[in-house]
């Protein structure tokens, strides 16, 4: 199935310019290895508005799937979870769920992680690990599902 994908990266030294990102282009790699297309990445700090506004602007330009990468931790300023929850229609908990018990297979820090997917207006929204190998492993994790879902969400509903 083809699926149109954004990628967002939260990351307050990276939107600064001081080091590069490299888990959105991870994550660009990795939709794109599972035959999705990527029409649109973006960077944003982690401040919860910039967070919205980036996943409003990717919705508006067609994005049936949004990754973000960042702002997942427990650090005060990781508010991804915060920011997403805040506009969405709501919450798809086992995606977080398997994210964490899968990736407590391979580092006991995965317990910190407050990875989540949620549905905002038909797109469905996942928010992944910072460090690149984690975003690109959890994704992994849940890729058999997220089809499945993308279509159901993106059904029109037929009239009686």
């Amino acid at each position: 199935m083809q699926i149109n994908v954004g990628i967002i990266t939260i990351s307050d030294r990276a939107s600064r310019g001081q080091y590069d990102d490299l888990g959105g282009p991870a994550l660009k790699r990795a939709a794109e290895g599972y035959g999705w297309k990527v029409l649109t990445e973006s960077l944003v700090p982690d401040e919860m508005t910039d967070i919205q506004r980036g996943i409003r602007e990717q919705i508006a330009k067609g994005c049936e799937l949004i990754l973000t990468t960042g702002g997942t931790g427990v650090a005060l300023r990781d508010v991804t979870p915060e920011a997403v929850r805040e506009i969405a229609i709501r919450e798809l908990p086992g995606f977080g769920e398997i994210m964490r018990i899968e990736s407590m297979k391979i580092t006991s820090n995965a317990i910190l992680s407050r990875n989540l997917a949620v549905v905002v207006e038909k797109t469905l929204v996942i928010c992944l690990p910072g460090k690149p190998s984690g975003a690109v492993e959890c994704l992994g994790f849940v890729v058999g599902a997220i089809p499945h879902c993308v279509e159901v969400l993106q059904e029109v509903p037929t009239s009686c």
